[in-house]
């Protein structure tokens, strides 16, 4: 089957990752699965003209609003997958909220990444009630061999001796909706106590006004560092170097870097929002924080106690292999698109 294949691809994204993980998942199964930028095709017309210069037989969108709008009304079966934007931010814009509930409505199925965002989706569109799946995001770390954290912590203007340093790293691309200078102050304050602790923001920059802010508040920002965007087999390499993983951000669908970090066995700092506490269980899995104090306690409490950090290691380790399976999530994503397969000439 044909399939067409909409989400929005800003490189080295969550949203980018999840998308050419999923395709790779159907074209496994033999489909020919066209992947779009949602951004890059605004109006019905031009998907019509893509569904008919394609041949395309179905589609499939990440984002109910961003992607999913611009599927209905084609004639051909179609599904979505819920991201974070959807259920934490849209949903509180009438207009935004009525259109997804039409897209709903001719979706054969949709796929939430947790039970609390499936519970909100049919708590806002009761008539979605029965085609709602969920599936957690499969994790698959591939860390390069050849990467240098010599290199790393040099580029990240960090000359101490690797053996005695402390480093947090905060991935995330640089747009509001992350949050990434929410820590800032306090790491500083931590820093200056203690000079073998650092904070390095490393993400590309989504938004150019907000990314000049953020450059400008690191520069005069003791122990906190800025790095661009990297190539996912060094930003692994780099999560597995490192002593904990940061998490900031105001909202959520599922943080692919969390995931990540539990897979390759480094712990998790999050901030207690409902997208990361649906994977961090406090003191389990992970730490979850509420304001910046509670995460100074917390961080400093994960530096003085290797206890703590070998148990929430173990245990975010073996919640990432039962719950978060790439093999399981290929599984599903190919039945769901086999439903939309019978509906194709009907």
């Amino acid at each position: 089957m044909r399939l067409l294949f909409l989400a929005v691809l800003r490189r080295h994204t969550g949203n980018a990752v999840t998308a050419e993980r999923i395709r790779d998942h159907l074209e496994a199964a033999g489909h020919v699965c066209l992947l779009k930028d949602a951004c890059d095709l605004e109006s019905p017309s031009e998907i019509a003209h893509l569904i008919e210069a394609e041949n395309l037989e179905a589609a499939l969108a990440l984002h109910l609003y961003r992607g999913g709008r611009l599927l209905r009304g084609h004639g051909i079966p179609f599904g979505i997958i819920f991201g974070g934007t959807d259920l934490n931010e849209d949903v509180n814009h009438r207009e935004k909220n009525e259109v997804m509930g039409k897209v709903l409505e001719e979706a054969r199925f949709a796929v939430a990444f947790t039970e609390s965002m499936k519970e909100a989706a049919q708590t806002q569109w009761p008539h979605a009630r029965g085609k709602i799946y969920v599936q957690s995001q499969g994790v698959v770390t591939v860390p390069n061999a050849a990467f240098s954290w010599d290199t790393f912590l040099r580029r990240s203007g960090i000359n101490q001796s690797a053996d005695n340093l402390h480093i947090f790293l905060l991935v995330c691309g640089l747009r509001q909706v992350k949050d990434p200078l929410y820590l800032v102050d306090v790491f500083s304050e931590w820093h200056r106590e203690e000079p073998n602790v650092y904070m390095v923001i490393a993400g590309p920059a989504v938004d150019p006004v907000f990314t000049r802010e953020v450059k400008a508040r690191v520069k005069r920002t003791a122990g906190v560092r800025l790095l661009g965007e990297m190539p996912q087999e060094d930003l692994h390499a780099a999560l597995k170097n490192c002593f904990a993983v940061v998490n900031s951000s105001v909202s959520e669908g599922m943080s692919a870097a969390i995931l990540e970090a539990m897979d390759l066995e480094v712990p998790v700092l999050a901030r207690n929002i409902p997208g990361n506490a649906a994977v961090v269980k406090h003191e389990v899995t992970g730490l979850l924080f509420s304001d910046p104090q509670e995460f100074a306690q917390l961080a400093r409490r994960l530096v003085r106690d290797p206890a703590l950090e070998k148990e929430i290691v173990a245990n975010g380790r073996e919640y990432v292999r039962r719950y978060h399976s790439w093999q399981a999530e290929r599984d599903t994503y190919q039945h769901l698109v086999r439903t939309l397969e019978r509906g194709v000439g009907e």
